[in-house]
């Protein structure tokens, strides 16, 4: 649609306990802002949220000749079966210890945080609807979409100030892999999404619009 906001209803609720959302796009495109207007507007203690980008796998033993190579924009670099095991214990009822993963050494720190199961699992990253096995446990599916140059800009000021790279680095990991990996497997995913939002949290309709559902399908 041209009015900023499409939505469908061919996901169907296929879990009692806890209503599993996911919200997906492109790097830079807005997601964690989605995901934290959510958060506010329903309750941070109505929520269990986990990011994709936690499941990393650690590249630790690595040498960094070796680390540079690694496309960190493919679905194999992620431990994705472990977040599908961790939704699977949320919905059940069941806390789940989070690895915590540091972007300035690609590697899994010793230390864990605890997620709590609660009414609504949210669950954010880029490629969380390229796969089925994952896709399948989303009640609903959103997708976040932002046009490329402000999707890189966010990503530029994000890594030089959080992730400690260079503007060089940024841009040769941009052209190599980000944008290829987008093309191939970001884009496509976003035929199945139930909710695509253009601009990201900038789209106040939208997220209204979002949050009076979640909020009459937990009624």
């Amino acid at each position: 649609m041209e009015r900023g906001f499409r939505y469908g209803y061919n996901s169907i609720m296929s879990h009692v306990d806890s209503l599993v959302i996911g919200i997906a796009g492109g790097s830079g495109s807005g997601k964690t802002t989605v995901a934290q207007e959510i958060l506010q507007r329903v309750g941070p203690e109505r929520i269990a949220f986990l990011q994709h980008d936690s499941y990393y796998k650690d590249l630790s033993g690595l040498p960094p000749a070796q680390k540079a190579e690694v496309n960190f924009d493919h679905p194999n670099s992620l431990e994705t079966g472990l977040l599908i095991q961790h939704i699977a214990s949320l919905r059940d009822g069941k806390p789940v210890e989070v690895p915590i993963y540091d972007f300035s050494t690609h590697s899994r720190t010793s230390q864990t945080f605890t997620v709590q199961p609660r009414g609504v699992i949210l669950v954010e990253g880029i490629l969380i609807f390229t796969e089925a096995a994952l896709r399948d446990m989303f009640d609903i599916k959103i997708f976040v979409d932002t046009d490329s140059d402000i999707r890189f800009i966010r990503r530029l000021e994000r890594d030089l100030a959080e992730r400690g790279r260079t503007t060089e680095s940024v841009i040769k990991q941009y052209q190599a892999t980000v944008r290829p990996m987008h093309l191939e497997f970001v884009e496509p995913s976003k035929r199945y999404a139930d909710i695509i939002i253009p601009e990201g949290g900038h789209n106040t309709a939208a997220l209204d619009m979002v949050v009076a559902r979640i909020e009459a399908l937990l009624k």
